[in-house]
C-alpha cells in the first residue's frame, strides 16, 4: 500500500479514481503528531507532493524522514525541485520519475505510478507505464447554440482527475440563459501558448477560475517596485471582458456564516490578485466540501451559478448593441445628502469628468436627446461649465432636505407610480421584505414621494443617457453613521431608484451604470464584505447591471469590492512645463519659508499645507487653500512638486487642456528613469489593463479630471 501526502486534492482524487491501493491525505489537513502516525501504520511507500516547499511541511517531512519507510517527496509545481526532492530517502531518478506521473496527473497516470514504486522500490516485477502526457489544453464539446460565446476557463488538474460537476453547472446555467457556453481546460495561463490565446478571442466573454495570468509577484508590482513584471497584454489583446468566477476553497456552510465572506486565501488568490489582471469580481458558485473519505470535491451551488452566468451574459451583449441603442446611467454620488456634496471625490473632479465622458459618448454615436453622434443639449456642456451642469441636477431634485420641497418633489421629471415599485418589491425574499417594512413602514413609504404618492427619482434624462443623483441612505441628525450601518436596510425610495434604473418595461432599462464620486453607498449597503449571496443588498439593488466605478487608487480600504466592476484612475503620469499648479507653487514656497522657521513652529505650520493637500479643512474652510484657483505662471517644474498630482490640476500633466480631452494622471514618475516628461510616461494600471467596461461601451480610454486642492464646494445657486 502507498500513503499519498499531497496537497493538491486533484492528486488525490486521480488516485482514488485510479483503483490503485492508494491511502491518501492532504498535509494541510492532518496533524503530524495526531494523524500523521495512524496514516503510516501499514504503509510500504510515502509519496509526499507540496507547494510551497521544504518549509511547507518541514516537521512532517523530518516525521517521515525519522520512519523506517522509504519516502518520495516532489514539488507541487510542475517543474521538480531539488531541494524538495532531498528530503526524499529513495534514488533521485526514481523521485524524478514519480514526479512526472504527478505533473501529468490523472487516474491512468495515477496508476502507472503505483506499478512503478512497486516495482522500483519494492521489487514486485509487475511492470509499469511510462507516464503519458496529457494535452495542456482543450475544449470541451457541448451541445452548441446561437448566442454569444461565453468560455469557461478551469484547471486541467481537475479536468483529469473529473473532478468538473462545478464547471458543467455553470456551462448549464449559461445556456439556460441563451449563451453559448465553452468550457476550457488548461494547465495555467502564464505558460499558455499561442493557440489557447487564440481559442479565447473567439470568445464574447470569458469566466474564469483559474489563478492570475499576469506574473507571480503582485505584491511587487502593488508597491511600485517592478511593475513590469506584470504583464497582462495577451489578456488585454483579447478585448473581452473576464470575469473571476469564484470557487472557494472553503465549505457552503463556512461562506454562510461568515460576514467577511472570503477566507484570507481566497481573498488573495480569488480576488485580490486577480484584480491585477483587469478581472471583474463575481460570486462565489462552487464550495469545496469534503467527503466521508476525506476528499474533497467542488460542490455548485445552483442560485450562485445562475448568478454568474447572468453577469457574463451581460457584459456579453453589452458588446453587441450598437452605440446608439445602448442606454448608459451616470450616477452621482453624494456623502452625505447634501447638494455641496454632490460629486464628491478624491483626486477627481467628478463633474468635470461627466461633462468629458458625456462629450465623449456623443462623439462615439450614442443617442443622447438629439439623435446618434449629435450634440446634445445638455446644461453646461457647450459652454464647459460643470457649476451649470451640476445647478441642473440640483434643480431636478438633489434630495438635499435642507433645500428639497413638496413643490419641487411634485415637479420630479421622473416617478415611479405605487403600483409598480410594489411589484418589484414583491420580488424580493420575504425576510428581506420584512426588514424593510420594519424600518420604512409599508411600501411604498413616505421618503421623497410626490403628493400624489409616486416615488420621486433625482434624475436627468437625455435620450439613451441618465445622470442621477445616487439616492440618499443617511438621514436624520447623524447621516453619516447610518451610511456605515450594517444591518440598516435600504429604503423603499432607495430600491426604487436602482430598480426604474434596470428595469426596461416600466423604467429606464440601462445597459451600464457609471458611478462617479469616491464614496458611493451602494457599497456600505448591509450584507458581506465580498463575495456577496443572494441575500446581500448590493446585489439585491443592482441587479446584474455592469457597473463602472472609478475610484481613488491609493484608498483601498474605503473600496470594499462589494461592486464586482471598479475601474480606477492611473497611478502614474508625467509632470512637467511651464505651468504649474498655483497650490504646488504655493507649496514650494512654504516648504522654502518652513526652511527659516525654528524647528519648533515648522510641524504645526504643515499641517495646514498637508490638510489643503488632500483636501482637507485648511484655513480657508473646507478644502480652502493657498492659491488653489489660480493657476499661474511658476518655474520650470524639474521634479520638485512637493504634492503629488493627484493634487494637481489637469494642465500640469498635459499642458493646457481643452474640452473634450480626456484627463488623466497619478504619482509623478522619476524623468530620468522610466518615465519622461510627455504624454507616453502615462499608462493604465495593471488592474485595468483589461479592457473593462470602458472598452464594452466603446468609447476612448477613461475620462478622469483631477480635483485642485480645494476644489470649490458647490452650493446651491439663488433660489434653491
Amino acid at each position: 500500500m502507498i500513503l499519498l501526502l499531497s496537497t493538491s486534492d486533484t492528486d488525490l482524487l486521480s488516485a482514488k479514481a485510479s483503483g490503485a491501493d492508494y491511502r491518501w491525505a492532504n498535509p494541510a489537513r492532518i496533524s503530524v503528531d495526531l494523524d500523521l502516525p495512524g496514516l503510516l501504520d501499514g504503509a510500504d511507500v510515502v509519496v509526499v507532493r507540496i507547494l510551497g516547499g521544504r518549509r511547507y511541511w518541514e516537521s512532517g517531512l523530518d516525521a517521515l524522514a525519522a520512519s523506517d519507510k522509504p519516502v518520495v517527496v516532489v514539488s507541487g509545481e510542475q517543474a521538480p525541485d531539488a531541494d524538495l526532492m532531498e528530503a526524499s530517502t529513495v534514488a533521485a531518478g526514481v523521485a524524478t520519475q514519480a514526479h512526472a506521473y504527478l505533473a501529468e496527473g490523472g487516474p491512468d497516470n495515477l496508476a502507472q505510478l503505483y506499478h512503478f514504486l512497486s516495482d522500483t522500490i519494492l521489487l514486485t516485477g509487475d511492470g509499469f507505464a511510462a507516464p503519458v502526457a496529457a494535452p495542456q489544453w482543450g475544449v470541451i464539446d457541448r451541445p452548441a447554440d446561437e448566442g454569444p460565446r461565453i468560455g469557461v476557463l478551469y484547471y486541467r488538474a481537475q479536468h483529469l482527475a473529473g473532478n468538473t460537476a462545478y464547471i458543467d453547472a455553470l456551462a448549464t446555467a449559461i445556456e439556460e440563459r441563451g449563451a453559448v457556453a465553452v468550457p476550457i481546460f488548461c494547465a495555467s495561463l502564464r505558460t499558455a501558448d499561442d493557440a489557447l490565446f487564440a481559442e479565447l478571442g473567439t470568445l464574447d466573454a470569458l469566466v474564469v477560475t483559474v489563478l492570475a495570468a499576469g506574473g507571480v509577484n503582485a505584491a511587487g508590482a502593488a508597491a511600485g517596485g517592478d511593475d513590469e513584471s506584470w504583464d497582462v497584454g495577451r489578456l488585454a489583446a483579447l478585448d473581452i471582458p473576464i470575469l473571476q468566477a469564484l470557487a472557494l476553497t472553503t465549505s457552503r456552510e463556512q461562506w454562510e456564516e461568515s460576514d467577511d465572506g472570503l477566507s484570507p486565501l481566497d481573498v488573495a488568490t480569488q480576488v485580490a490578485i486577480p484584480e491585477f489582471d483587469g478581472r471583474i469580481i463575481t460570486v462565489p458558485f462552487s464550495f469545496k466540501e469534503i467527503g466521508d473519505d476525506g476528499l474533497p470535491s467542488y460542490v455548485p451551488d445552483a442560485e450562485r451559478a445562475t448568478r454568474v452566468a447572468g453577469l457574463a451574459l451581460r457584459h456579453a451583449r453589452l458588446r453587441a448593441i450598437p452605440n446608439a441603442d445602448k442606454k448608459i446611467a451616470l450616477m452621482l454620488s453624494a456623502y452625505p445628502t447634501k447638494h455641496a456634496r454632490i460629486g464628491n471625490a478624491v483626486g477627481l473632479d467628478t463633474p468635470q469628468s461627466a461633462l468629458e465622458l458625456i462629450r465623449r459618448l456623443a462623439d462615439a454615436g450614442y443617442d443622447l436627446g438629439n439623435g446618434p453622434g449629435a450634440t446634445p443639449e445638455i446644461p453646461g456642456l457647450a459652454a464647459d461649465d460643470s457649476d451649470a451642469f451640476i445647478h441642473a441636477v440640483i434643480a431636478r431634485g438633489g434630495q438635499d432636505p435642507d433645500w428639497l420641497s413638496d413643490e419641487r418633489l411634485d415637479g420630479s421629471e421622473v416617478t415611479v407610480d405605487p403600483a409598480t415599485y410594489r411589484a418589484w418589491f414583491a420580488t424580493l425574499p420575504q425576510d428581506l421584505r420584512d426588514a424593510v417594512t420594519e424600518h420604512w413602514g409599508e411600501a411604498p413609504g413616505s421618503l421623497f414621494t410626490t403628493g400624489s404618492g409616486d416615488i420621486a427619482i433625482a434624475a436627468l434624462r437625455f435620450g439613451n443617457l441618465t445622470v442621477m443623483v445616487q439616492p440618499p441612505r443617511g438621514f436624520g441628525e447623524n447621516p453619516v453613521a447610518i451610511y456605515h450601518d450594517p444591518d440598516l436596510p435600504p429604503s423603499h425610495h432607495y430600491l426604487a431608484s436602482y430598480r426604474w434604473l434596470a428595469d426596461r418595461e416600466h423604467g429606464f432599462g440601462a445597459d451600464a451604470v457609471i458611478h462617479l464620486g469616491k464614496h458611493g453607498n451602494l457599497e456600505w449597503l448591509p450584507g458581506k464584505a465580498v463575495a456577496l449571496s443572494a441575500g446581500c443588498w448590493p446585489r439585491l439593488a443592482i441587479g446584474a447591471l455592469p457597473v463602472i466605478y472609478p475610484y481613488v487608487v491609493d484608498d483601498p480600504g474605503e473600496d470594499r469590492r462589494r461592486i464586482e466592476v471598479r475601474h480606477r484612475h492611473p497611478v502614474d503620469a508625467a509632470v512637467g512645463g511651464d505651468e504649474c499648479d498655483g497650490a504646488a507653487v504655493a507649496d514650494h514656497e512654504l516648504r522654502d519659508r518652513d526652511a527659516t522657521l525654528p524647528a519648533a513652529r515648522r510641524p504645526q505650520q504643515r499641517v495646514g499645507v498637508q490638510a489643503r493637500e488632500q483636501g482637507g479643512h485648511g484655513p480657508g474652510g473646507q478644502g480652502g487653500d493657498v492659491a488653489a484657483r489660480g493657476r499661474v505662471r511658476a518655474r520650470r517644474c524639474t521634479g520638485m512638486c512637493g504634492v503629488g498630482t493627484s493634487m494637481l490640476p489637469p494642465h500640469a500633466s498635459r499642458g493646457r487642456r481643452h474640452p473634450g480631452e480626456p484627463v488623466q494622471g497619478g504619482r509623478r514618475r522619476d524623468t530620468a528613469g522610466r518615465g519622461g516628461g510627455g504624454p507616453a510616461a502615462r499608462r493604465r494600471p495593471s488592474n485595468v489593463a483589461s479592457p473593462g467596461l470602458l472598452a464594452q461601451l466603446r468609447i476612448p480610454d477613461p475620462v478622469v479630471s483631477l480635483e485642485r486642492p480645494g476644489s470649490r464646494a458647490r452650493r446651491p445657486p439663488p433660489n434653491h
